[in-house]
């Protein structure tokens, strides 16, 4: 019974043995390409808070050619991207790279220079709402901007500024 068992087990090491033969194989070439580079380099993903760099990269890397709607006919297109902190449209070529986008996130974390700025300018307000509007175009670069509302007590002022903190 020892041997029988003894030889079920080295039969079995040398099954094992002949299954661990690699094979090596040698794979196409794979090109990767950013098509729309620019947009992410005009957004500064490293500034933006986490929702919106997510959102921007999904616009950046969206498939146009791959999509439902794809039609060699036309020569724009127009998608929608929705997070529940703001939304993002965006306008394709036929190639599928970004021709402009409007971009709309509310209440959203604010840059350290623009809290800075509100915080030194307005002392005892507090921030109760704020608006990040951005404008991409491939030709005309990119505008951003924040509309924020402030209160103190029972007064509210609406104050406008760039991503530096600079009032608009």
């Amino acid at each position: 019974m020892k041997k029988v068992i003894l030889s079920l087990f080295i039969l079995g090491l040398m099954f094992q043995g002949y299954s661990q033969k690699i094979k090596t194989e040698e794979l196409s070439e794979v090109v990767i390409a950013a098509t729309n580079y620019k947009y992410l380099s005009a957004t500064g993903l490293e500034n933006a808070s986490i929702p919106i760099a997510l959102l921007e990269q999904k616009v950046a890397s969206y498939d146009l050619k791959d999509s439902d709607v794809y039609n060699d006919e036309y020569d724009s297109y127009v998608v929608s991207f929705y997070i529940p902190e703001g939304k993002i449209l965006a306008a394709y070529n036929k190639d599928g790279n970004i021709i402009r986008t409007v971009e709309k996130f509310e209440n959203i974390k604010l840059p350290k220079a623009v809290y800075s700025k509100i915080l030194e300018q307005y002392p005892n307000w507090i921030i109760v709402k704020d608006v990040y509007l951005v404008n991409y175009h491939d030709q005309g670069g990119i505008h951003k901007k924040y509309k924020l509302t402030l209160e103190n007590g029972d007064k509210r002022i609406k104050v406008k500024c760039d991503p530096e903190g600079n009032f608009l």
